[in-house]
């Protein structure tokens, strides 16, 4: 029998749960995702991003994430890299208003929105460039 945990009670306590269908990849995180918890999603995103069957896309069900610190942000951004490079497109659904401030205000919402609706396509052999981040400007041409 599997129980399912009452989504009405807060729990702070971090957790992820992991379905797949197809080619889809669902991790539900559960709690703070900070320091000391990063790296258990960042390990089990990189589990199925480089199995010899990639999902074409990995979603993250943020609705119960609690905190998102800047080891939270730089998990994201890493797997968001390990998307790219096994051609998959990553999604953050159910972002709550705290996920989506500390992206607004870091810069990096955009980033996240441009690769959800397929805006960030590079070929898996491109690493992205450390000048791409959102408001870098843009390379200058001569002449």
């Amino acid at each position: 029998m599997t129980t399912v945990p009452d989504d009405t009670a807060p729990d702070e306590t971090f957790g992820l749960e992991v379905a797949t269908g197809g080619r889809d990849v669902h991790v539900r995180v559960r709690g703070d995702l900070d320091y000391e918890t990063a790296e258990e999603l960042l390990e089990t995103a990189r589990a199925h991003l480089q199995s010899d069957r990639p999902p074409r896309r990995l979603h993250l069900d943020c609705a119960r994430l609690t905190l998102c610190d800047s080891m939270g942000l730089a998990a994201l951004l890493l797997i968001h890299r390990h998307a790219l490079a096994a051609g998959a497109r990553l999604h953050l659904d159910n972002r709550p208003d705290m996920l989506e401030h500390l992206l607004e205000l870091t810069g990096t919402l955009d980033h996240f929105a441009q690769a959800e609706k397929g805006g960030d396509d590079r070929p898996a052999h491109e690493d992205p460039s450390p000048h791409s981040a959102a408001g870098s400007p843009p390379p200058s041409h001569p002449g």
